[in-house]
């Protein structure tokens, strides 16, 4: 199966990840992780709604595995986070509602010396039962963290506030 791009019942657009290739809860490997986003590094997107267009650099897989909200999650939204790598690209093209707020900090005065955007973004994990998929998703809202350089330029960030929809689960669409 591929990624695909649905709308849910609410409207939201929604980037259906096939399967869920971090398994674990607890001991997540962001290592792996952080390897597995690599292969994303020198990518454009150009997100649909604003036309802005994001470059995911370097520094990307490494903030993604190792920010504070990293470090802080626990369980189910650990792995949803670490699943979401699959559909980075997809979820930057559907991103809404932007959000601009100043640099506050000094260690961000290059890479994020126009502030910060923050975009909100939906993406659909695979539920299983008894280890075998079902046709079923739950669906996640979460933020994509965009800096704007002092240049201009806008470089993907991370993914922070994750948070699992209470809607009804999406349905399989064949």
């Amino acid at each position: 199966m591929k990624i695909q791009i649905v709308e849910s019942m609410s409207g939201h657009k929604v980037v259906v990840l096939p399967e869920i290739i971090f398994k674990n809860r607890q001991n997540i490997d962001w290592n792996a992780v952080e390897k597995y986003l690599q292969r994303y590094v020198g990518e454009i997107v150009r997100i649909a709604e604003t036309e802005d267009i994001v470059y995911i650099g370097i520094d990307f897989p490494n903030e993604y595995k190792g920010s504070k909200y990293t470090k802080r999650l626990k369980g189910a939204n650990a792995k949803a986070k670490a699943n979401a790598a699959q559909g980075i690209l997809e979820m930057l093209e559907i991103a809404t509602e932007r959000h601009f707020s100043e640099n506050r900090k000094n260690k961000h005065s290059t890479s994020a010396g126009n502030g910060w955007y923050y975009y909100t973004t939906y993406f659909a994990l695979p539920i299983y039962e008894d280890n075998v998929k079902t046709n079923n998703y739950h669906i996640y809202s979460a933020c994509l963290l965009i800096n704007r350089t002092k240049f201009g330029k806008m470089y993907l960030y991370d993914l922070v506030d994750i948070k699992r929809e209470a809607s009804t689960p999406l349905k399989t669409i064949n």
